[in-house]
């Protein structure tokens, strides 16, 4: 059996060049494929996937996106005012370009208020 140190040794002093091809090389002498297990590897799923799938953050932060302001465009304009702080004019103009985000990065908390007292005045919004 051969010196399995040395066979290390040997290959890690190999340029990128040489072990790529001694790895066809390889591949040819013994009828096999090097891409076959990389490639299965992706298909097998490994103990750190399986605990994110189980370990699913909350989402603290959301987006109150504006889908439709509905049949009472005015309302919703003053509804847009009083969330945002912006003037007649800009809250008409994000109105207006629906769908549109109108707050970002907001807590939960503050996004379903939003969304509840858009939706009251006949709003389409959605939490992102």
């Amino acid at each position: 059996m051969a010196n399995l140190q040395n066979l290390v040794e040997e290959i890690s002093a190999l340029s990128l060049m040489e072990a790529a091809e001694l790895v066809k090389m390889l591949e040819e002498k013994l009828g096999v494929s090097a891409a076959a297990p990389v490639a299965m590897m992706g298909v097998m799923p490994t103990a750190a996937a399986a605990a994110e799938v189980e370990e699913v953050e909350e989402q603290t932060e959301f987006t109150v996106v504006l889908k439709d302001f509905g049949p009472k465009k005015i309302e919703v304009i003053k509804v847009i005012r009083q969330l945002t702080n912006l003037g007649l004019k800009e809250a008409k103009e994000l109105v207006e370009s629906a769908p549109t985000n109108v707050m970002e990065a907001v807590a939960k908390e503050v996004a379903e208020d939003a969304k509840a007292k858009l939706a009251e005045v006949g709003a389409v919004v959605e939490l992102k």
